[in-house]
């Protein structure tokens, strides 16, 4: 009876294994979802082969268990490829981000979030599915006078990027063909100088192949621009998925390792990173943190910090 459930057992982990292991051979829209968890999968199969292990020591269950050790390994080594070297410069930093998916339905903790906005001393707020906040948005532009979205009423509030400093250039866009004005491309003036900050949001991975046509399209659109980079937003997918470790790898982007979880939100810090800022040099991302509360939305929203550096100077806050 052992012998029989080892067989079971081994021949389940060997599929799961399999399946995740197909991102080494083709990024299938269907399975890029799945691609993002690679890490936590790879813990849950180094278990399940720990646990074969005792119904019985065999050689193919230490094969799974190295199978698995790699999977976990590698995801490990994926998730670093992106993280950007610490710059703990001592200068005060050039300016100050927030990224935060309010949640399209979350009307009730409407209030919260605008004061929390109002209070987080951010230079720039990106803000998606901001609907909610269509009844704030006086008092919001009290703090930030410059604006882009959210101009024309409730059903055109979607993506909305707040600042405190002017914008020397402004552009709502699509990318792909499912949903409309989800990319904003601005140039934001620090003090003389000028920051391309990118906001986008992204469709869900296993949404047909939609998202592999809005990454070509981003990827088209950040060619476009030249001088110092932001980009940050809710990509619905880890920087591990292979769809985005190609565009992060083309565009030259980094952010900090290990990036704060941020959904599914009951997992807390053990969830996964599927809201990014990524910088590109000159910019370098001094540092990031996810937000003590979701006020809530099904994300936790992120504060990021930027220095500029310029001939190995970093440019002062102005």
């Amino acid at each position: 009876m052992r012998n029989i459930i080892y067989w079971i057992l081994s021949a389940f982990l060997t599929l799961a294994i399999a399946i995740v292991s197909l991102r080494y051979v083709t990024d299938f829209w269907l399975l890029s979802f799945i691609y993002s968890f690679q890490i936590h999968l790879g813990v849950a199969f180094v278990a399940a082969s720990l646990l074969i292990l005792a119904i019985r020591r065999h050689a193919y269950g230490f094969a799974l268990l190295f199978a698995a050790l790699l999977l976990t390994a590698h995801g490990v080594v994926m998730l670093r490829e992106f993280g950007g070297e610490g710059r703990a410069t001592g200068a005060a930093p050039l300016f100050r981000l927030m990224s935060f998916n309010v949640a399209i339905d979350n009307w009730k903790n409407s209030t919260a979030i605008a004061d929390m906005v109002i209070a987080s001393n951010a230079d720039v707020v990106n803000l998606l599915e901001a609907k909610p906040l269509t009844f704030h948005l006086q008092r919001l532009f009290k703090v930030y006078p410059y604006h882009i979205g959210c101009d024309n009423g409730k059903d055109s509030c979607d993506t909305l990027v707040l600042s405190k400093r002017p914008f020397v250039t402004r552009q709502v866009t699509s990318i792909g063909s499912l949903r409309k004005d989800r990319l904003v491309v601005a140039g934001v003036d620090f003090g003389g100088h000028t920051v391309n900050l990118v906001s986008a949001h992204l469709t869900k991975p296993y949404f047909d192949d939609y998202q592999v046509e809005e990454l070509e399209d981003l990827d088209r659109a950040l060619g476009q621009i030249s001088g110092p980079l932001v980009l940050a937003g809710d990509f619905n997918s880890s920087s591990i998925a292979p769809g985005i470790q190609a565009f992060l790898r083309k565009q030259n982007l980094k952010t900090m390792a290990p990036e704060p979880a941020t959904w599914p939100i009951a997992a807390g810090w053990f969830g996964i990173a599927i809201d990014h800022i990524f910088g590109c040099a000159p910019l370098h991302l001094t540092s990031l943190k996810r937000l003590d509360d979701n006020f809530g939305s099904n994300h936790s929203g992120l504060i990021a910090e930027f220095v500029l550096e310029r001939d190995g100077e970093t440019a002062a806050a102005r």
